[in-house]
């Protein structure tokens, strides 16, 4: 599952409260769940109650003893009704407490016996309460979406949501990780409707009373968690890898866009299939977006399900595909999640860190080094800005299975990885992999069994590395200090500051002018020095050469230092942390030089980043400014224009109106962003013009972070309706310190008017994220925001102050 997390800054430092008290650490003991029976096949017919959000089920479970005999059943089955269960034909009795079905077998069966149990079933997902995953406050397990066809902006549709143990919540089954099973599943829906579940559709049989049944059939074995439903009116676009069926479901308006969105996806499985050395296994490969899904994505067996955030137009797709790394994630939880699956939560990291890291694997095989490695500092970031320091990767101990899903799991799980495959080599690499995913093939696995395969492909005792990365936590904190004392030596110092110390290999680079020599180290004491003979004083020592490390490295490097750097090292974190040291330096004129340099860096995200840092409104540097201006015309990526175009802006310099204007015309909507902003500060009246122009939805929809700035400094009072339903996003949800100042002047413009729509978009808004992200203290921001509200409408003039007020009080009534 691929989680999208969101920084939420906010002044009343409520999600930083919240999220430290999920991370506490349980003392109780998290073990793999007990097998006493063992699920072999699942049969379901399910047909849908719209009105009331019941899913009527029937099911046929064949189980067998796991190893010790057994007269009893305990299924999992959360918030249901259940109406009969039988064997052979004859009634069982059975206790039902709301979450579990205690089943008397009347026999008792030996372990090498099978049994069939059949189950008539109401499901009623409304009524199941339990904690979620991915910041999402409840996990019904199936999710109707606008099912009385009332919202105008939301296609009806129903999908499900299984892991972590939801889908127990639509069937009865045995919802823990470690249990496969086969399926086959009978979908009843309206005869507009198209279908998606596991595996391939056998046949479709069109009913009397204007209904369908599809038969879903999945031969091979996989988990409960990974059973999926997908119901809605969609396009069906065809695509194949070899001569396995590639499909994308989407609604009718992204159909041309659906294979620029996942239309890499065969040449992904060809990668990764090539990569482990295990061919895809799965008889399809399907693909369906839902309308507010509660992840990212999900790794449903052959029917992956992708939040709506995955639909782009081709202005968005021209910078980039936003969702390309979550298709690839999803993907290769194929071999790692679904084809070997983690015993128990604790060791999710056999699931997630693999996900993780394919992303680095695909990005690296597509685009090269700098931008995986650009990925990977991204992901490195996300794991130290999260508290994340206490948590073992392995964990035993946690409060909820679903705090297993953070930074831990996932960004540092690959991080390790990737310090791993440095470790003992790409190719090794490759081989344990596949010794893992050969030897656990539809069964489950856990960190002890990777080592072991690993250590089977290279004849290695990776104890060490397993113990100190996999299952501990933290990591190396180095501070880094040098010494030229003795002529022709230099001496690299190396501490560790954090309480437990690490041991790991170390590549030092010591630069004597263009070249550099490769020294490899190993630290493994809190104060270590090494001592190298140089012919003089070094250029530059860089410490962590390889860039593998995960750790916290605080180096006393010079200007001139940096200039070397960037001109010598050639990784991207050496480029990168160079940008950053010479970007503060700005008033050196060498520094200034090298910065200049780096706005033609090979690698357009450095492009960027050496934009966003030039000071452009004290630099004397023609150079630097020429260079701007070619980057914001010629740059061949749209990305880069558009940050070009916005740095220019600040000059507010008339002479690039017809700069801005041309950009206007731009296909990339981040450049016609960048030149709307930018022409506004010139030329307001074109840029009203231009702003006016837009009437089409979908495109005001996806320029909104450039058109909702102008509508609040313009005051524009028939787009107050649409700057209310977006002031969330900008107030909380972005790092940009001027981006909330002016999300918070809007939402002030908000607050004093008498304009209804506009406040009850603002309403909602607020309450819409309260509720769903109610598990990080979000509905407590709304509460307290929204009486604020209450409060300035109950002290307006406005003749209609009380329907105002009845909107907020009505609100607030609805935050859960």
């Amino acid at each position: 599952m691929k989680i999208q997390i969101i920084l939420l800054f906010t002044f009343l430092n409520i999600f930083v409260a919240n999220a430290q008290d999920s991370n506490e650490i349980n003392s109780a003991y998290r073990a793999e769940r007990e097998k006493i029976n063992a699920l072999v096949h699942t049969k379901l017919k399910v047909e849908f109650d719209y009105s009331k959000r019941h899913l009527l089920g029937e099911a046929w479970l064949t189980l067998k003893p796991y190893f010790y005999s057994t007269n009893k059943l305990t299924l999992d089955a959360k918030g249901m009704l259940i109406h009969k269960v039988s064997i052979n034909g004859k009634d069982l009795k059975y206790e039902y407490d709301g979450k579990e079905i205690k089943i008397d077998l009347g026999n008792t069966f030996e372990k090498d016996d099978s049994y069939n149990i059949y189950i008539k079933y109401t499901a009623r997902p409304e009524e199941v309460e339990q904690e979620g995953s991915a910041a999402i406050n409840d996990a019904k397990g199936l999710y109707f979406i606008d099912p009385d066809g009332t919202d105008p902006d939301k296609p009806t549709q129903i999908w499900t949501q299984g892991e972590t143990e939801s889908s127990s919540c639509w069937f009865p089954t045995i919802d823990s990780p470690n249990q496969k099973t086969t399926q086959e599943i009978y979908i009843t829906v309206k005869d507009k409707y198209v279908t998606l579940s596991n595996g391939l559709l056998i046949k479709q049989t069109k009913n009397k009373n204007k209904t369908r049944t599809d038969y879903w059939k999945l031969d091979q074995k996989h988990a409960p968690y990974l059973f999926f439903m997908g119901i809605g009116e969609y396009s069906i676009i065809k695509d194949k890898w070899k001569n396995i069926p590639v499909d994308y479901y989407v609604e009718k308006e992204y159909e041309p866009y659906a294979k620029e969105i996942f239309g890499l996806t065969p040449e992904m499985i060809q990668f990764y299939s090539d990569y482990t050395g295990v061919p895809y296994v799965w008889p399809k490969y399907a693909q369906i977006v839902g309308r507010d899904f509660v992840s990212g994505a999900m790794e449903n067996t052959t029917a992956v399900l992708h939040n709506d955030m995955a639909y782009q137009v081709s202005g968005q797709l021209i910078d980039e595909n936003t969702w390309e790394y979550t298709i690839a994630h999803e993907l290769f939880h194929h071999w790692f999640g679904d084809l070997v699956t983690t015993e128990s939560w604790s060791n999710l990291t056999v699931n997630e860190s693999f996900a993780n890291y394919s992303e680095y694997l695909w990005i690296e095989h597509k685009y090269g080094n700098d931008q995986a490695d650009d990925h990977r500092h991204e992901d490195i970031d996300g794991y130290l800005a999260g508290g994340n320091e206490l948590k073992d990767l392995v964990r035993f101990h946690y409060n909820s299975r679903e705090d297993m899903f953070d930074a831990v799991s996932y960004n540092k799980g690959g991080a390790i990885l990737h310090m791993l495959r440095a470790y003992i080599g790409d190719k090794a690499f490759r081989a344990g992999l596949k010794i893992y995913l050969d030897e656990n093939a539809y069964g489950t696995g856990e960190a002890h069994q990777l080592r072991l395969a690993l250590e089977k492909a290279t004849g290695k005792d990776l104890n060490q590395f397993f113990n100190q990365w996999f299952f501990n936590n933290g990591h190396p904190k180095l501070d880094i200090t040098y010494n030229y004392n003795e002529p022709n030596i230099v001496a690299v110092n190396i501490k560790q500051t954090q309480d437990e110390i690490f041991e790991f290999p170390l590549a030092i680079d010591v630069y004597e002018g263009a070249k550099s020599k490769r020294y490899d180290v190993w630290v493994d004491e809190k104060n270590k020095s090494f001592s190298f003979k140089v012919k003089s004083k070094p250029n530059l020592v860089n410490v962590g050469a390889n860039k593998t490390l995960l750790a916290e490295i605080t180096d006393q490097k010079t200007v001139e230092n940096y200039i070397h750097q960037y001109k010598y090292a050639p990784k991207y974190e050496d480029r990168r942390e160079a940008i950053i040291g010479l970007s503060e330096n700005q008033n050196n004129d060498e520094a200034l030089q090298t910065l200049t340099k780096a706005l033609n860096d090979k690698y357009y995200g450095l492009r960027i980043l050496s934009i966003e840092k030039f000071d452009i409104s004290k630099t004397n540097s023609k150079e630097a400014i020429k260079t701007m201006e070619k980057l914001a015309i010629n740059d061949p990526k749209t990305l880069v224009q558009a940050a070009a175009i916005k740095k220019l802006g600040l000059l507010e310099a008339k002479g690039y109106a017809s700069i801005y204007s041309k950009a206007l015309d731009s296909k990339s909507f981040a450049v016609k962003g960048s030149a709307l902003n930018s022409l506004y500060a010139v030329d307001k009246t074109a840029a009203l013009t231009f702003t006016n122009s837009i009437t089409d939805k979908s495109t005001k929809n996806h320029m909104k972070d450039a058109l909702i700035p102008i509508y609040i400094k313009d005051r524009t009072e028939e787009q107050m309706p649409f700057v209310a339903e977006n002031l969330v996003t900008g107030m909380f949800l972005t790092e940009d310190k001027s981006t909330q100042n002016i999300y918070k002047e809007g939402f002030q413009w908000v607050v004093g008017s008498d304009n209804e729509e506009a406040t009850q978009n603002l309403v909602n808004n607020f309450v819409e994220i309260g509720n769903k992200y109610k598990q990080y203290g979000a509905d407590k921001l709304a509460n307290q925001v929204l009486n604020q509200v209450l409060t300035a409408k109950q002290a307006s003039n406005s003749a209609n102050k009380d329907i105002l007020v009845k909107i907020v009080e009505d609100g607030l009534s609805r935050i859960k």
